[in-house]
C-alpha cells in the first residue's frame, strides 16, 4: 500500500488509486459543467448534527448576532471626512441593499477587477466615506458584511460569469479542480465526489459558500469565506496565497456559482 493511499484511508476519504485516477479524470473532462446537480444542492447545515442546528436557529444563543448587532451600529454612524454614514447614502438596508450579496463576486465597473462584498464594502468606506481602511478579517469589516448580507437572507445566489467575469470564472473552477497541497488533493474530490462521508467524526459537506460570513464554533468567532478557503489549504498541505489575493476572488466567484439556487442564510454557525 502506498504512502498516498494510507493517507487517503486515514483521512476516510480511501477510494482506491484506480477509483481516484477514475474521480480525477471525471472532474477534468467535466470542466464546464456542474458538479453537483441543481436539485442535489445542500447548504452546510445539510452535514452538521443537531447542537448545531439548533444554536444557528436560536434568536438569542445563536453566537453570530452580536456581529449583527455591531453591523447594525456600524451602518448607521458617521465616519470619515465625508461625515456620513453608510445609512446617509443607501437608506434603510432591510429595503435597499436586498439582494445585494447575492451577486457577489463580481466585475467593479470603475476598476475592472473582480470584488467580493469585503471588498466592496471596503472601497466605499475609503472612497465616499473618507474613512480609515478596515482591515481584511477585521471585527468591523466581518460584521458590516455579516448585516449586509442579511437583507439578502432567503434569496438564491445569482452570480454572474459574464463578459470580464469569465476569466475569474475559468481561472476559479481550474484551482477548485486541480490536485495541490503535499495531500496532493483537489477541493472537487471532497466536495463534489465524496461530501457526506465522514472525515474524522465530521461529514464532508458540499463546500458551499451560502452561509458566509459564518461564526464557527473552532475558531471562536465569526470568519469569511476566504478564510475558510485558507483553512482548506493548510488542510491539504498546500501554499498560502496572500490575504486578499486574486487565487481566492477567482475561487470564490466559482463557488458562488457552484452553489447558484443556493439560498442566503445568515447568521449561520459551523462547527
Amino acid at each position: 500500500m502506498s504512502f498516498f493511499t494510507i493517507v487517503l484511508k486515514r483521512c476516510g476519504i480511501y477510494i482506491g488509486l484506480a477509483g481516484l485516477s477514475v474521480l480525477l479524470t471525471t472532474a477534468h473532462l467535466h470542466a464546464q459543467q456542474r458538479q453537483i446537480p441543481l436539485d442535489k444542492l445542500q447548504s452546510g447545515l445539510a452535514f452538521t448534527g443537531p447542537e448545531i442546528l439548533d444554536l444557528q436557529a436560536d434568536d438569542f444563543a445563536n453566537p453570530a448576532l452580536p456581529s449583527m448587532d455591531k453591523g447594525a451600529k456600524l451602518w448607521k454612524q458617521v465616519a470619515g471626512k465625508s461625515d456620513k454614514s453608510c445609512q446617509s447614502c443607501h437608506g434603510e438596508l432591510s429595503a435597499n441593499m436586498k439582494g445585494v450579496a447575492t451577486r457577489y463576486p463580481a466585475i467593479d465597473k470603475a476598476t475592472g477587477q473582480l470584488f467580493n462584498l469585503e471588498d466592496r464594502i471596503r472601497q466605499c468606506r475609503q472612497k465616499n466615506q473618507k474613512a480609515n481602511e478596515w482591515p481584511l478579517e477585521s471585527d468591523e469589516l466581518l460584521a458590516m458584511t455579516l448585516y449586509v448580507t442579511s437583507a439578502s437572507n432567503g434569496m438564491p445566489i445569482q452570480v454572474s460569469i459574464d463578459g470580464k467575469a469569465q476569466s475569474h470564472f475559468e481561472a476559479g473552477q481550474k484551482i477548485f479542480m486541480t490536485r495541490q497541497g503535499q495531500m496532493n488533493l483537489a477541493c472537487t474530490q471532497c466536495h463534489d465526489q465524496r461530501y457526506g462521508i465522514k472525515l474524522f467524526t465530521d461529514k464532508l459537506s458540499q463546500g458551499q459558500p451560502n452561509a458566509y460570513p459564518a461564526y464557527r464554533i473552532e475558531w471562536q468567532r465569526l470568519a469569511s469565506l476566504e478564510r475558510r478557503l485558507r483553512f482548506c489549504y493548510t488542510g491539504v498541505k498546500a501554499e498560502l496565497p496572500p490575504w486578499g489575493h486574486k487565487d481566492m476572488r477567482d475561487i470564490s466567484l466559482y463557488l458562488m456559482w457552484r452553489g447558484q439556487g443556493l439560498k442566503i442564510e445568515v447568521p449561520s454557525v459551523r462547527k
